[in-house]
């Protein structure tokens, strides 16, 4: 009862359909297609901004993280000349005590000599 009666104008619309010609230049995507088209731009161009910051953030962070690396290397290289640079001491001769430093005058609580 209601699927023939929805079959018959079905055909009927699709009929008519096929009897109107569009003109292509009379066809328009309307106030809906711009809208829809200017939302999809300005999230497309936020998207891009938002990645130009990502990258930036990670080429800065990889930039710091090779300038400490190169100061580590700096400093172990530093500390390795300092150890090589002091002098062996021989384990079989005992080291000469080291008299213990006068205080000078300067020195507060200094003992003034007589």
């Amino acid at each position: 009862m209601f699927l023939p009666s929805a079959v018959s104008t079905l055909s009927a619309a699709v009929v008519a359909a096929e009897k109107e010609e569009f003109d292509p230049n009379t066809v328009t995507p309307g106030v809906m297609g711009f809208v829809v088209t200017f939302l999809v731009m300005v999230a497309v161009l936020l998207l891009i901004l938002d990645m130009t910051r990502r990258i930036r953030r990670t080429n800065y962070r990889a930039q710091v993280q090779e300038q400490l690396d190169a100061e580590e290397r700096a400093e172990a290289e530093g500390a390795a000349e300092a150890t090589d640079a002091e002098p062996a001491v021989d384990d079989a001769t005992p080291a000469a005590p080291t008299a213990p430093a006068e205080p000078t005058a300067q020195e507060p609580g200094a003992k003034t000599r007589d």
